[in-house]
């Protein structure tokens, strides 16, 4: 061997023990050895909450109890003080066919300092359960698949673990105490959520906001809050925009999809709802760990708990549903806000807006050539009425991206089939929606294409 051999081999034998010890140390995975704290923590929570042994975690099941048994360790680890047994707090749900379903909720406790607002609450909750198993025929035999729900909603718990133990590491920053919260039986019936507000915690007037960490795991389709435009929150959200931040969501006014934030709105507590969105593989046997951004996770932790802070800090009274945009509409001649109406209106027999852009919008959108060519891509907003009638009128930009774009949104929202009127204590009503419609494109130049992935 040459001399230059011989020194290659020696610098390799001192560098080995190094590499391995790193590489191969307890607890730790090759995907982990670059990553930081928070990535390494959201990983290993998501990676237990979707486990296949929990086998999707279904409501009442025993998949469930160890979810929420890991929730509470992970919890008190952290130095929450736990208000709940170590499986939860039990509660039952009347089925259809007069059995019991018995789910639970998990509670954690973080005080404030602050001895004029401790006793008031900001409620983080994300949903505890997902969709279990289902048995399907493949083949002419039957086939178990597990529902592992890594971003439904592991994603939203290992957030709420991560952020239980920020709050707590940095108590004395907070004036309200903060109470965080898994709900269980929240995937049919948000009943963990009505629990809790109805036959659990007795002072539900002493909460001022909830937090919904629902979905967060998916980066692809962008990251949304969902405030029902509530000035309160939405002021809130405005100052932290002009701070540095490391990521900003998109405030919506139309909810994405229902989920525990609707016990609060019925309680007339405000709630935000961070999430983002659906993504191909909800409510599949394919939403694992596979579709999780954790980088993307650990950005959203971040802003979130700064909005927490600035949440849990506010002296003004944060009021329910108060904002400018609800006033507004509600001074039109007849006109009411979305969320100010008894029942919504209806497309398809859906209250969903998803199933609107779904069935209509992207089904007959075409992206302009012009903008196919110059590479623009974007969501344009959009807010129309829907009257009486059922008829969509008063079809407007809200926030656009291009000229081409923005009238294209517009052309094909104008050109929709009636729906049904929402109404207010039984009679029809004005209703006025927001929508974004997404144009994107795979590459400059590229195929075009609409709404989310499929």
């Amino acid at each position: 061997m040459s001399m230059k051999g011989r020194m290659f081999a020696a610098v390799l034998a001192l560098l080995l023990p190094l590499v391995s010890s790193a590489q191969f140390r307890d607890g730790a995975g090759y995907d982990d050895l670059y990553d930081g704290e928070t990535v390494t923590a959201l990983k290993s929570h998501v990676r237990e909450l979707s486990a296949a042994h929990l086998e999707g975690r279904k409501s009442g099941s025993e998949g469930e109890k160890e979810a929420a048994e890991y929730v509470y360790s992970r919890l008190k680890e952290y130095g929450v003080d736990m208000l709940s047994p170590s499986s939860g707090e039990l509660f039952g749900i009347r089925k259809e066919n007069g059995d019991t379903l018995t789910s639970r909720n998990v509670v954690g406790f973080v005080q404030g300092y602050d001895k004029s607002l401790r006793d008031h609450f900001i409620v983080v909750g994300p949903r505890l359960d997902n969709l279990g198993t289902m048995t399907m025929t493949v083949d002419g035999r039957p086939v178990e698949r597990v529902y592992y729900g890594a971003n439904g909603n592991a994603s939203g718990l290992s957030m709420m673990i991560e952020l239980a133990r920020m709050v707590q590491t940095n108590s004395i920053l907070f004036r309200r105490s903060v109470l965080f919260v898994a709900f269980g039986a929240s995937t049919d019936t948000f009943a963990g959520s009505w629990y809790f507000l109805n036959r659990s915690f007795s002072d539900v007037g002493s909460i001022d906001a909830m937090i919904n960490l629902d979905m967060l795991g998916t980066g692809y389709n962008g990251f949304y809050a969902y405030t029902a435009s509530n000035r309160s929150l939405d002021n809130i959200m405005t100052t932290l925009a002009g701070d540095l931040q490391p990521v900003l969501p998109e405030v919506v006014s139309t909810e994405i999809y229902p989920s525990d934030h609707r016990a609060f709105y019925d309680k007339e507590i405000p709630a935000v709802h961070f999430t983002t969105g659906r993504y191909p593989e909800h409510n599949t046997d394919k939403d694992t760990q596979s579709v999780i951004d954790y980088e993307m996770m650990e950005r959203e932790l971040e802003y979130i708990y700064n909005f927490t802070v600035a949440l849990a800090n506010t002296g003004a009274a944060i009021a329910f549903r108060t904002s400018d945009i609800v006033q507004k509409a509600s001074s039109q001649e007849g006109v009411f806000g979305y969320n100010e109406v008894d029942q919504r209106p209806l497309f398809l027999n859906s209250s969903d807006p998803g199933q609107f852009l779904e069935k209509w919008v992207y089904q007959y959108l075409k992206y302009p050539e012009k903008a196919i060519r110059e590479g623009i891509q974007g969501r344009v907003m959009v807010d129309f009425i829907i009257e009486k009638d059922g008829k969509v009128t008063n079809v407007k930009v809200v926030r656009g991206v291009s000229p081409e774009l923005d009238a294209e949104a517009v052309k094909v929202i104008s050109a929709s089939p009636k729906w049904k009127a929402g109404r207010v204590a039984g009679e029809k009503v004005r209703t006025s929606m927001t929508i974004h419609v997404e144009f994107r494109l795979e590459k400059k130049g590229g195929k075009s294409g609409f709404g989310i992935k499929k």
